[in-house]
């Protein structure tokens, strides 16, 4: 078998502290440079230049600024050496992802401060359920919703849950406050001995962890049970 050159045609077969995805698994993408991220969307260079060195130049042709390169065509791109038609669609298509991200609206994440807030939010996922669900929603320090997620559905009376998942799904979406909620279909809005030590335990896990529970809520078509308004939180 002939000796590799310097100039290894594909990220894989360089050094893991040279290879940009394992540089974005590591460190994160902020920490690539616009050589590198273009590089990763090559996938691979030429035989005496690699993705990096290969980006880098048509970086140069484009004055080292990503609005020039936005402006190249397909075409324009396969002008260089090792650039073939679909790493030219990518590279295009990478940028108008990233122009249309910029025209795009933010969503905004409401806010989640107080139980009326809370039972809003839930209201689009929970009205109307004919058995119960219990449901975990990640929030931010500043008192926003990141992300809400349905972690157990049961009977008419009667859901399980596992406290365990109810944290583990609060820190895979790093939240720093937490609430859970769960319905009572049968509109009877107070909490049974099991709501009330499933909450303690959650309470107790979750200030350990130092990512607080603002409220356990027992939602009702009509109304709702706030374990933070009662008092039961301290």
């Amino acid at each position: 078998m002939a000796a590799q050159e310097p100039g290894n045609l594909n990220i894989l077969n360089w050094a893991e502290d040279d290879r940009p995805r394992e540089k974005l698994l590591r460190k994160g993408k902020e920490a690539l440079s616009d050589a590198e991220l273009i590089a990763v969307l090559l996938g691979s260079g030429t035989r005496s230049m690699s993705a990096v060195e290969l980006a880098k130049l048509i970086l140069k042709q484009s004055r080292h600024n990503l609005h020039e390169l936005a402006k190249l065509s397909v075409q324009d791109l396969m002008k260089f050496k090792g650039v073939g038609e679909a790493k030219a669609i990518s590279i295009v298509c990478a940028l108008e992802i990233g122009r249309r991200r910029n025209e795009a609206p933010t969503l905004k994440k409401p806010d989640v401060r107080s139980s009326k807030e809370l039972y809003q939010y839930m209201k689009p996922v929970m009205l109307d359920l004919h058995h119960e669900e219990f449901w975990v929603i990640a929030i931010s320090n500043a008192g926003k919703a990141i992300h809400r997620e349905r972690i157990s559905s049961g009977a008419t009376n009667k859901v399980l849950v596992d406290h365990k998942r109810i944290i583990k799904t609060a820190l895979d979406h790093r939240a720093s406050q937490i609430a859970i909620a769960h319905n009572h279909p049968s509109g009877n809005k107070r909490p049974s001995q099991e709501d009330r030590d499933l909450t303690d335990v959650v309470n107790h896990i979750a200030r350990l962890m130092g990512m607080p529970l603002l409220d356990h809520l027992i939602f009702t078509d009509t109304d709702y049970y706030s374990f933070n308004d009662e008092g039961l939180l301290s």
